[in-house]
Protein backbone atom coordinates (compact mmCIF):
# COMPACT_ATOMS: atom_id res chain seq x y z
CA UNK A 1 0.00 0.00 0.00
CA UNK A 2 1.29 3.45 -0.91
CA UNK A 3 0.12 6.61 0.84
CA UNK A 4 -0.11 9.81 -1.19
CA UNK A 5 -0.52 13.25 0.32
CA UNK A 6 -0.78 16.87 -0.81
CA UNK A 7 -2.53 20.05 0.31
CA UNK A 8 -3.82 18.42 3.48
CA UNK A 9 -5.42 15.48 1.64
CA UNK A 10 -4.04 11.96 1.98
CA UNK A 11 -5.15 8.45 1.06
CA UNK A 12 -3.79 4.91 0.79
CA UNK A 13 -3.53 3.63 -2.78
CA UNK A 14 -4.04 -0.16 -2.81
CA UNK A 15 -1.52 -2.44 -4.55
CA UNK A 16 -2.17 -2.51 -8.31
CA UNK A 17 -4.04 0.81 -8.21
CA UNK A 18 -2.83 4.25 -9.26
CA UNK A 19 -3.35 7.54 -7.49
CA UNK A 20 -2.49 11.20 -7.87
CA UNK A 21 -3.18 14.48 -6.12
CA UNK A 22 -2.95 17.60 -8.27
CA UNK A 23 -3.31 21.29 -7.60
CA UNK A 24 -3.99 22.54 -4.18
CA UNK A 25 -4.28 25.53 -1.98
CA UNK A 26 -6.51 27.27 -4.52
CA UNK A 27 -3.48 29.13 -5.80
CA UNK A 28 -4.31 32.04 -8.08
CA UNK A 29 -3.90 31.16 -11.77
CA UNK A 30 -2.96 33.53 -14.59
CA UNK A 31 -6.61 33.76 -15.73
CA UNK A 32 -7.74 34.83 -12.25
CA UNK A 33 -9.19 31.42 -11.38
CA UNK A 34 -7.97 29.20 -8.58
CA UNK A 35 -6.41 25.75 -8.85
CA UNK A 36 -8.43 23.20 -6.84
CA UNK A 37 -7.06 20.16 -5.04
CA UNK A 38 -8.01 17.08 -7.07
CA UNK A 39 -7.36 13.57 -5.75
CA UNK A 40 -7.82 10.67 -8.17
CA UNK A 41 -7.50 6.96 -7.42
CA UNK A 42 -8.23 4.14 -9.85
CA UNK A 43 -7.93 0.37 -10.05
CA UNK A 44 -6.57 0.70 -13.60
CA UNK A 45 -3.75 2.75 -15.18
CA UNK A 46 -4.65 6.45 -15.24
CA UNK A 47 -3.96 8.19 -18.54
CA UNK A 48 -1.72 11.26 -18.38
CA UNK A 49 -4.45 13.44 -19.90
CA UNK A 50 -7.73 13.32 -17.96
CA UNK A 51 -10.31 15.67 -16.60
CA UNK A 52 -10.96 16.40 -12.94
CA UNK A 53 -14.04 14.17 -12.97
CA UNK A 54 -12.48 11.39 -15.03
CA UNK A 55 -13.01 12.28 -18.67
CA UNK A 56 -10.31 10.46 -20.58
CA UNK A 57 -10.10 7.79 -17.86
CA UNK A 58 -13.59 6.39 -17.32
CA UNK A 59 -13.81 5.49 -20.99
CA UNK A 60 -10.97 3.00 -20.37
CA UNK A 61 -12.70 1.21 -17.50
CA UNK A 62 -13.57 -2.48 -17.55
CA UNK A 63 -16.34 -4.15 -15.54
CA UNK A 64 -14.21 -4.74 -12.43
CA UNK A 65 -12.70 -1.25 -12.32
CA UNK A 66 -13.21 1.63 -9.91
CA UNK A 67 -12.44 5.33 -10.42
CA UNK A 68 -12.63 7.84 -7.56
CA UNK A 69 -12.04 11.57 -7.52
CA UNK A 70 -12.18 14.06 -4.69
CA UNK A 71 -12.57 17.60 -6.02
CA UNK A 72 -12.18 20.63 -3.76
CA UNK A 73 -14.34 23.66 -4.39
CA UNK A 74 -13.36 27.16 -3.31
CA UNK A 75 -14.03 28.74 0.07
CA UNK A 76 -17.09 30.50 -1.35
CA UNK A 77 -18.82 27.07 -1.45
CA UNK A 78 -18.49 26.43 2.29
CA UNK A 79 -21.79 27.03 4.03
CA UNK A 80 -23.92 26.69 0.90
CA UNK A 81 -26.79 24.17 0.89
CA UNK A 82 -25.04 21.82 -1.57
CA UNK A 83 -22.19 21.30 0.91
CA UNK A 84 -24.33 21.02 4.09
CA UNK A 85 -23.22 17.45 4.86
CA UNK A 86 -20.38 17.41 7.35
CA UNK A 87 -17.46 15.01 7.20
CA UNK A 88 -15.78 12.63 4.81
CA UNK A 89 -18.03 9.65 4.02
CA UNK A 90 -16.61 6.60 5.77
CA UNK A 91 -18.38 4.11 3.54
CA UNK A 92 -20.92 3.75 0.75
CA UNK A 93 -23.38 1.01 -0.17
CA UNK A 94 -24.29 -0.57 -3.49
CA UNK A 95 -27.65 1.22 -3.23
CA UNK A 96 -25.87 4.59 -3.36
CA UNK A 97 -24.84 4.01 -6.99
CA UNK A 98 -27.00 5.05 -9.91
CA UNK A 99 -26.56 4.81 -13.66
CA UNK A 100 -27.91 8.38 -13.93
CA UNK A 101 -25.31 9.85 -11.55
CA UNK A 102 -22.50 9.82 -14.10
CA UNK A 103 -20.79 12.95 -15.42
CA UNK A 104 -20.20 11.02 -18.66
CA UNK A 105 -22.85 8.37 -19.35
CA UNK A 106 -21.18 5.12 -20.40
CA UNK A 107 -23.28 1.99 -20.84
CA UNK A 108 -23.01 -0.43 -17.94
CA UNK A 109 -21.30 1.96 -15.52
CA UNK A 110 -22.79 3.63 -12.47
CA UNK A 111 -21.67 6.34 -10.13
CA UNK A 112 -22.31 8.51 -7.16
CA UNK A 113 -21.68 12.11 -6.21
CA UNK A 114 -21.37 13.08 -2.55
CA UNK A 115 -20.98 16.76 -1.64
CA UNK A 116 -19.70 17.60 1.83
CA UNK A 117 -17.64 19.93 4.01
CA UNK A 118 -14.66 18.80 6.08
CA UNK A 119 -12.58 21.12 8.28
CA UNK A 120 -13.98 24.20 6.58
CA UNK A 121 -13.25 22.86 3.07
CA UNK A 122 -15.94 22.00 0.45
CA UNK A 123 -15.58 18.81 -1.61
CA UNK A 124 -17.32 16.53 -4.08
CA UNK A 125 -16.51 12.83 -3.91
CA UNK A 126 -17.28 11.30 -7.30
CA UNK A 127 -17.02 7.53 -7.81
CA UNK A 128 -17.54 5.51 -10.98
CA UNK A 129 -17.92 1.72 -11.04
CA UNK A 130 -17.11 -0.15 -14.23
CA UNK A 131 -20.21 -2.30 -13.82
CA UNK A 132 -23.50 -1.33 -12.24
CA UNK A 133 -24.48 -5.01 -12.13
CA UNK A 134 -21.32 -5.90 -10.15
CA UNK A 135 -21.56 -2.95 -7.72
CA UNK A 136 -22.01 -5.18 -4.65
CA UNK A 137 -18.62 -6.75 -5.40
CA UNK A 138 -16.92 -3.40 -6.14
CA UNK A 139 -18.17 -1.36 -3.16
CA UNK A 140 -15.86 -3.07 -0.61
CA UNK A 141 -12.89 -1.93 -2.72
CA UNK A 142 -14.24 1.64 -2.65
CA UNK A 143 -14.79 1.48 1.11
CA UNK A 144 -11.23 0.29 1.73
CA UNK A 145 -9.94 3.45 0.04
CA UNK A 146 -12.49 5.70 1.79
CA UNK A 147 -11.44 4.31 5.18
CA UNK A 148 -7.95 5.69 4.60
CA UNK A 149 -9.00 9.14 3.28
CA UNK A 150 -7.93 12.00 5.56
CA UNK A 151 -8.52 15.72 5.05
CA UNK A 152 -6.49 17.98 7.32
Amino acid sequence: MTRISRSGVSVDVPPGWEGDIAGGGHQLLADGGREPTVLQVASFPLPAERGSFGSGAVELMRNGDVFMTLFEYGPESVGTPLFDRQGVPQSVTSGDFDREALQFGIAGQSGLQYFFTERGRAFCLYIVLGSHLDRADLVPRVNAVLASLVIG
